[in-house]
């Protein structure tokens, strides 16, 4: 992992509750439930990090369409097009519907493609989304083992990654074969609710190497285009 600049999320009061950002390098967990943001808050950092620090990045999604994932960030103010120069999104389950390879080839092909693009593009950035489905792929017959191995092989790439990991609620372990102890970080949304009404996203980081960090929730606010953090707001 790389020694000085950090990356920010630029979720407007939470890179100071993680020392200014993530430490470059790093491969961060950005974990939760459906519904917490966890897709547009790992593109909301590719789409600033380009627009104010040129910063090129790379989103590899495995499940949902460009078109489908391009349409929801528009709709949050977050136009791919904006930053068209200098992220792409890469839709491997198109790829995996076009090309008629073995099943337990498809993890050969995504690493091809992410090495290629790091050739090409030079991307400081990576997005994997999700990490259950990139496992699935790589089929592993001894997890702990082949995914140590995965992370090494992502490492090599020399970029700060964040990886997507789906939870089934907020009880649901980080990681199933020792995720959780192989990242750098991981950052934890969730849902949660405050009177038989309402509801609120809440965030926090549960671990970040390199960094003094607040383990606390906040409550997470998407308004106007932009995330930002407050103090939780009433229980």
């Amino acid at each position: 992992m790389a020694g000085g600049d950090r990356i920010r999320t630029f979720i407007q009061g939470f890179d100071e509750k993680l020392s200014g950002g993530i430490p470059e390098g790093s491969i961060v967990l950005l974990a939760g439930e459906p519904g917490t943001m966890k897709s547009t808050l790992a593109f909301n950092s590719l789409y600033h990090n380009a627009m104010r620090e040129k910063r090129n990045g790379v989103y590899i999604t495995l499940e949902q369409s460009r078109e489908g994932l391009s349409h929801h960030l528009r709709q949050m103010g977050l136009d791919p097009k904006d930053v068209e120069d200098h992220v792409s999104i890469v839709d491997l389950g198109m790829i995996r519907k076009n090309l008629d390879v073995a099943e337990q080839s498809w993890f050969e092909i995504f690493r091809m493609y992410a090495s290629n693009l790091k050739r090409t593009l030079g991307f400081d950035l990576l997005v994997i989304d999700s990490l259950p489905v990139l496992e699935t792929m790589a089929r592993f017959e001894r997890p702990r083992e082949e995914l140590f191995k995965m992370f090494e092989w992502i490492r090599d790439l020399d970029s700060t990654v964040f990886m997507v990991q789906e939870m089934s609620g907020p009880a649901d372990p980080y990681g199933r074969h020792g995720e959780e102890f192989l990242v750098d970080g991981i950052i934890a949304v969730k849902m949660q609710s405050v009177d038989d009404a309402n509801i609120q996203r809440r965030i926090r980081c549960v671990k970040m190497r390199a960094t003094s960090h607040s383990p606390n929730f906040y409550t997470l606010i998407y308004q106007n285009g932009l995330f930002q953090v407050t103090r939780v707001l009433g229980d």
